[in-house]
Parts: C-alpha cells; sequence; structure tokens
C-alpha cells in the first residue's frame, strides 16, 4: 500500500445470493483515494457504486452479501478480513459515511443532538458535557442556525437540507479520515445542493478529510472531485482526473453520460441524448464488454472478450477496445467546453 494512500480496493467482487442466482453486483473493482483527495464514483443506478462504497463500511448485510475476491486496503489493514468487534472501532471513527436519505438514515426518537453525541462518547470516550459541547460545535460548523435550540431538537423538526447537514455532523464528528457521501445532495433543491457542496469542500480543507463522493451528477462531480472513476455494470471503465474525464473522455460510456446531461445553452426544442438500452442482467453478466449492447462503436470482440485496462496517460485508464492500435478511429462527440458539453 503507497504511503499516501488512505484507502485501496483491489479486485474487489461483491456478490448477493438470491431465489434466481447469484447476482454478482461489483467484479473486479479497483481504485485508491489519497490523503485529502475528493475521487468521485459515477455510474447510472445499478452500476455498483452505492455496493462498493457499502462495501468500505463492512454494511453488505452477509447473507444474501458475500465478499468474493479481492482486498480493500484501510491503512495497511484488509477491512473484508476483519471481525465486526475491531469495524465497529473503524466505523465512525476512522471512516464515517453520509447516506442518501437523511429522513431515514437519522433514528426520529432520539434528539440531533444525542446522535452527534453518540460517536464521540463511543470512540472518543468523551463525558457527556464534553461531548455536548462538541456536538454545538460540529453544528455551528455545518451551518446550522440557533445550534443551542436545535440541539435538543428531532429530525422531523429540521428541513431536508438542514438534515442533511446533521448527517455530515455526525459523520464528522470524530474527524474521520475518510468520509463516505452517498448522493449527499438528492432531493435538495440547487440552492442548498450548492451549500452542501461548498460546506464539504471547506471541511476538506480544515479537516484534511478524504472523500468518496457517490453520484450520478457530473455537475456535482466537476464541483467537488479531483479524480473521477465511471463505473458501469459492476465494472470500472474509466478513470481518470477531472480535466481527464471532462475534457478528454475516451470511453463510450462516458460520453453516453455527458451526452445525457441537461444544458442551458441548448435551444428548448434540442432533445437530450440518452443512452438507449437497458444495462445487462448480472445474473448472468456478459463475457465481453458489459456496454457492448448499447454501444454503437462495438465491434465483434467487444461481447466476446472483456477489454483491458489500457493506460491514456499517467493518470488516465480506460477499459475499451477502441482503445487497441488495431480498432478504427473514434471521435470523442462531447468535450467540457466553456461550461457546457459540445
Amino acid at each position: 500500500m503507497e504511503k499516501n494512500n488512505v484507502l485501496e480496493v483491489n479486485d474487489l467482487h461483491v456478490s448477493f445470493k438470491t431465489y434466481n442466482g447469484e447476482v454478482q453486483a461489483v467484479r473486479g473493482v479497483s481504485f485508491e483515494v489519497k490523503k485529502g483527495e475528493t475521487v468521485a464514483i459515477v455510474g447510472e443506478s445499478g452500476c455498483g457504486k452505492s455496493v462498493t462504497s457499502q462495501s468500505i463500511m463492512r454494511l453488505i448485510p452477509q447473507p444474501p452479501g458475500f465478499f468474493k475476491k479481492g482486498k480493500i486496503l484501510f491503512e495497511e489493514k484488509d477491512l473484508t478480513r476483519l471481525t465486526e468487534n475491531q469495524m465497529e472501532r473503524i466505523r465512525g471513527k476512522d471512516i464515517a459515511m453520509i447516506f442518501q436519505d437523511p429522513m431515514t438514515s437519522l433514528n426520529p426518537t432520539m434528539t440531533v443532538g444525542r446522535q452527534i453525541m453518540e460517536g464521540l462518547v463511543k470512540h472518543q470516550r468523551l463525558g457527556k458535557a464534553e461531548a455536548k459541547k462538541r456536538a454545538l460545535d460540529m453544528l455551528h460548523l455545518v451551518g446550522i442556525p440557533s445550534p443551542r435550540s436545535r440541539i435538543n431538537q428531532y429530525p422531523h423538526q429540521f428541513s431536508g437540507g438542514m438534515r442533511q447537514r446533521a448527517m455530515i455532523a455526525i459523520a464528522l464528528a470524530c474527524a474521520p479520515k475518510l468520509l463516505i457521501a452517498d448522493e449527499p445532495t438528492t432531493a435538495l433543491d440547487v440552492t442548498i445542493q450548492a451549500q452542501i457542496l461548498d460546506l464539504m469542500n471547506d471541511l476538506k480543507e480544515k479537516l484534511e478529510t478524504s472523500i468518496i463522493l457517490i453520484t450520478h451528477d457530473l455537475g456535482v462531480v466537476a464541483e467537488t472531485a479531483d479524480r473521477v472513476v465511471v463505473m458501469y455494470a459492476g465494472k470500472v471503465v474509466e478513470t481518470g482526473t477531472v480535466e481527464e474525464i471532462f475534457n478528454h473522455p475516451r470511453h463510450p460510456y462516458t460520453w453516453g453520460l455527458m451526452g445525457s446531461m441537461p444544458r442551458l445553452d441548448l435551444s428548448r426544442d434540442k432533445d437530450l441524448a440518452p443512452i438507449l438500452g437497458t444495462p445487462p442482467n448480472l445474473l448472468s453478466p456478459p463475457k465481453g464488454c458489459p456496454f457492448a449492447g448499447r454501444c454503437k462503436h462495438a465491434m465483434k470482440i467487444c461481447k466476446e472478450e472483456m477489454p483491458e485496462t489500457t493506460d491514456a496517460s499517467g493518470s488516465h485508464q480506460v477499459a475499451c477496445w477502441l482503445e487497441h492500435p488495431m480498432a478504427p478511429a473514434v471521435q470523442a462527440p462531447y468535450k467540457l467546453v466553456g461550461g457546457g458539453f459540445q
């Protein structure tokens, strides 16, 4: 494990046993997160983003889920091999998570202040008075107005944006080394979304916390991330810096994601360019490239063999047969120009 890496995921395979067979949700995912870095994992629903993040936290119920292969290295410890008691000492203290829906993730029977204090008492052995003082500091840090009165309120008394801020306060209370944010701005209006993203960027700089951002919104990625991991059908198809992915995307699936983004500079009668077709069934995933069935550039070999990952640059990797020297030259249809894709 490289010294500068906080986390390394190596060839991770996660499956679920069902009555119909084995669902291969994550199939050979590899990436790393450096100290103080934000890595965005993007892709459409069902591509394996949330399963990957929950695997890092060891929140996959076993059974039906199980780790089939691979390693998740955090501070040179393989998280897949730790006992639940060992994970309890890491979860919330060194690795924390902001879940998709704060209304269902927060405990409705406990005050927000008590939920923040819980981790401080458990992991940092603080007394009740000191934990409450820290909880007030966290509410103030995440921008909750009137924290002294809000600390004794319940989640239903908070607005959607305030609940999301409370979730961030709970996750950051113990100053974790790694924060996993799973769709942190879903269902929030654009004003609150911008505030949450600014807050996460500020906290990353103040606390030097590394962040894994799970999202399908490329606008959020452009605003916050340093590097991007593009997932499709349980596999990583492209990875690179934000500049490389946005300005020089190389995988047809990445092109499709960019083409389906709404743009303010297009006329109203101009339709979006959706990715036609549906993702493959992961009960019996294809032996070749998983995107071949929806790719207009697919060749015969795409359906027969999975492409190897090749280096487009030192930090930009692509798993696509179009990268082969014998493949026909195909020009990327989209690139970032003046804040929009052209």
